[in-house]
């Protein structure tokens, strides 16, 4: 594990796996067995789960909780804190069955937005800030409400780049939306 910084005010067990270049700020905690990709950035406050896996890239912004049954593939940024659930009806006497959420490759998730397991979040969509996600978010959409609904469809295309950039990518955006 090379280039990877970890803030003294965080607990990282020692049977989490964290890729290089990824950097750890202030009052985090990872569990034992999640498992953090390359070259990612989580804020202050954030706690990642036994069972969680994040992809590389990603950016986790301050106050975020990803709980048993989240997946992040590469390139997803979290906004500040969003909310994961993973129990779709939850009791203080009673452990409900974990649910899964994945969210797909280069998807943006907005601040305070929440999202309720047994979604997935679609490759390239962004959710608006604030938005309740309570149904499947298709590929390379733009979704916001309560609950979230489908605004405008956009097509995002990566592109690798010689420009040398911190990951090496450069977004390009189409919508008719105009975002």
């Amino acid at each position: 594990m090379s280039g990877i910084f970890i803030h003294r005010s965080s607990y990282v067990e020692p049977g989490s796996s964290i890729g290089d270049g990824t950097k750890i700020w202030h009052f985090c905690h990872v569990m034992d067995g999640a498992v953090i990709g390359r070259n990612c950035v989580l804020g202050q406050n954030v706690y990642i789960a036994a069972n969680v896996r994040i992809g590389d890239g990603c950016r986790i912004q301050n106050n975020v909780s990803l709980f048993d049954g989240v997946t992040l593939e590469d390139d997803v940024f979290v906004g500040p804190s969003v909310v994961f659930t993973n129990v779709k009806r939850p009791r203080a006497y009673k452990r409900g069955k974990y649910e899964k959420t994945y969210v797909k490759r280069g998807a943006t998730i907005g601040a305070n937005a929440t999202i309720v397991c047994g979604v997935t979040i679609g490759e390239n969509s962004f959710v608006g800030a604030g938005s309740v996600v309570t149904k499947d978010v298709p590929d390379h959409t733009i979704v916001w409400g309560v609950p979230a609904k489908v605004q405008s469809y956009a097509w995002i295309r990566r592109e690798l780049t010689n420009k040398g950039g911190e990951h090496g990518k450069e977004e390009k955006m189409d919508s008719k939306s105009g975002y």
